[in-house]
């Protein structure tokens, strides 16, 4: 074999090896953000919402049961003005009697039987104290859309009243309006007495 043959033969080797060793490998990025503000949510009365004693007698057999709504404020203050959300996570997944995704759970009795579920709507917005517009994400903030509940699939964040796109807030304040219902009666075992469990974090999101 020449020399010639034998420099081509070695030249597409190394060139085969190579094309092997790049469809072997793959790079990973990590990516992000360091912020130097913090924002820190408050809710009044502790952020507990007790409905208190209900009957089972008082519960409709065959419908759900509203009992009662609650309103307490929201307070998120920032170190300095800062674009965020608020990300609700549901503590009770998968117990909401009403698989709607605005709706969170109240727990479970005998491990099966859904309770009920909660609603969360915000109004009475105030972003450093200009009256705002509550909007939601369900794509991480990539679009907004004009939505006053809190979701299990969105963020929640403050806009001005004229935009769909959220606003750096020092001092944001909103009425944090709760609504609770039971499931149908029939549809739980009541012959024990029985908590009402529902619990949902509130997260502040870096924008």
């Amino acid at each position: 074999m020449n020399t010639a043959l034998k420099t081509l033969i070695t030249a597409l080797m190394l060139t085969s090896a190579g094309t092997a060793m790049a469809a072997s490998s793959v790079d990973l990025s990590v990516r992000g953000l360091i912020t130097p503000s913090a924002c820190e949510p408050t809710l009044s009365s502790g952020g507990v919402y007790d409905i208190g004693k209900i009957s089972a007698k008082d519960l409709n057999v065959d419908d759900l049961t509203a009992v009662g709504d609650h309103v307490m404020q929201m307070t998120v203050t920032c170190d300095a003005a800062t674009l965020m959300a608020i990300e609700p996570k549901d503590n009770r997944p998968g117990t909401s009697s009403d698989d709607v995704p605005p709706r969170f759970g109240l727990g479970l009795i005998n491990g099966t039987e859904k309770l009920g579920f909660l609603e969360i709507w915000l109004s009475s917005l105030l972003a450093d104290g200009v009256p705002g517009r509550a909007i939601a994400s369900a794509d991480g903030g990539l679009t907004w859309t004009s939505e006053r509940r809190l979701r299990n699939d969105s963020i929640a964040s403050v806009a001005d009243t004229t935009t769909l796109t959220p606003v750096p807030v020092k001092l944001l304040t909103a009425d944090l309006n709760l609504s609770a219902a039971i499931a149908p009666a029939n549809s739980l075992t009541l012959t024990n007495e029985v908590a009402i469990d529902g619990s949902v974090t509130l997260t502040v999101k870096y924008l």
